[in-house]
């Protein structure tokens, strides 16, 4: 039986429907994905072809590009002065405030240099969870709530203190590891070790039970896992994130000068969660975003799952203690860090200000680097120029 055009159009109807509906956001999303090619290979959408208000988004985008940071100056000269002496070299500059938005993948804006690598400061915190999310999905690590001591024999969990410190407690800053490491000392006592930065001594707690941001802690945290993976973390991160999501080759992880272990019998580097005392993660902002992409994908990047999803979901869940943080994710859980953004979204953050700001709701990712003040302010802007 032959089909007039009119019934033929009928059925093709539902179809043709379909096709329009904005693309689907949030996990529905990840099924039918744009990822971007390696390199510069990525594509662009004009907001309207984004869901997203033209002259909304641009407001928010002038209004990034004037809010330059003021805590960092553009020759670091003032890092020893905030944060102590250093261990570890800097640049002699950065670039000035950047930052790219991507909708569905998509790059939707972007602004001032975002292909000049630059110090990403305790971004790199959140660099180190993945890679422990990576480390127990290779068996690695059995349990996130085994002791570090029963794999790591270096004599830093020893102490009746640190002998029942866990991997959890070190990716919740709840671990209250006692020591020093690379010359600097957990307690964070001393104007000239820790700058601005110093505090109070305290009496230590339970490791689990008290909330604490500290970078000793977490460089400990790093040395823990290069000796379980016996080669420079910069190489997993390379193997096993960067290369797969197409990053550029203009990134490094730079230790301190003194940050070396002996690792079976040869001398290897173990790098820092930040760049408080210099070295850290040096990165561009665009492959920031990419990270970024990578877990608003839940993990997945085309046919491959980089990271377990399960861990993308227990980073971004908040733990018991401390403020709305994950395993070393802040999260938006309680409306505080971001009012007006969703209670799904989260980011990594870092001093100057760094910010890798993931919205699962809205299927968008923000990175805005170098910046004076509260993600918040950006984030109402663009989540404002949201149609569908």
């Amino acid at each position: 039986m032959r089909l007039s055009q009119t019934h033929l159009l009928l059925l093709l109807l539902p179809f043709l429907a379909c096709s329009r509906l904005p693309q689907p956001t949030g996990p529905a999303a990840t099924a039918t994905a744009y990822y971007p090619g390696p390199g510069t290979d990525w594509q662009r959408r004009s907001p309207e072809q984004a869901g997203l208000d033209a002259t909304r988004l641009q407001e928010a985008v002038t209004f990034a590009q004037q809010q330059e940071t003021t805590q960092m100056t553009p020759n670091f000269s003032t890092q020893e002065e905030i944060f102590g002496k250093l261990l570890g070299p800097m640049p002699t500059s950065r670039a000035a405030t950047n930052g790219l938005i991507l909708r569905h993948g998509y790059i939707v804006a972007e602004w001032g240099d975002t292909q000049r690598p630059d110090p990403t400061y305790s971004v790199a915190k959140s660099v180190l969870s993945t890679l422990l999310g990576v480390t127990i999905e290779r068996g690695l690590i059995k349990n996130m709530q085994d002791p570090v001591a029963r794999y790591i024999h270096d004599g830093g969990y020893d102490s009746e203190q640190n002998r029942t410190v866990t991997w959890e407690h070190h990716a919740r800053q709840t671990s209250e590891w006692e020591g020093e490491l690379w010359g600097k000392n957990a307690d964070f006592v001393g104007k000239q070790a820790f700058g601005n930065g110093e505090r109070k001594p305290r009496a230590l707690q339970q490791p689990g039970s008290f909330y604490e941001y500290n970078d000793v802690r977490v460089n400990r945290f790093s040395l823990s896992l290069l000796q379980l993976w016996r080669k420079p973390l910069p190489e997993v991160f390379r193997d096993e994130i960067m290369n797969p999501i197409g990053a550029s080759d203009s990134w490094k992880w730079v230790p301190y000068t003194n940050s070396t272990a002996l690792i079976d019998g040869k001398p290897m580097a173990s790098v820092s969660g930040g760049t408080r005392w210099g070295g850290g993660l040096w990165i561009n902002a665009r492959d920031e975003a990419r990270f970024g992409y990578l877990f608003l994908r839940q993990g997945r990047w085309q046919n491959r799952q980089l990271v377990p999803k399960t861990w993308v979901q227990q980073a971004t869940t908040p733990g018991p203690v401390g403020p709305d943080y994950g395993y070393l994710w802040w999260l938006n859980t309680q409306r505080k860090a971001w009012p007006d953004a969703p209670a799904s979204s989260y980011a990594a953050l870092g001093a100057g200000s760094n910010t890798i700001w993931v919205d699962p709701e809205h299927d968008l990712v923000i990175v805005w680097r170098w910046h004076n003040g509260n993600p918040n302010e950006l984030i109402k802007r663009v989540l404002a120029a949201v149609k569908n």
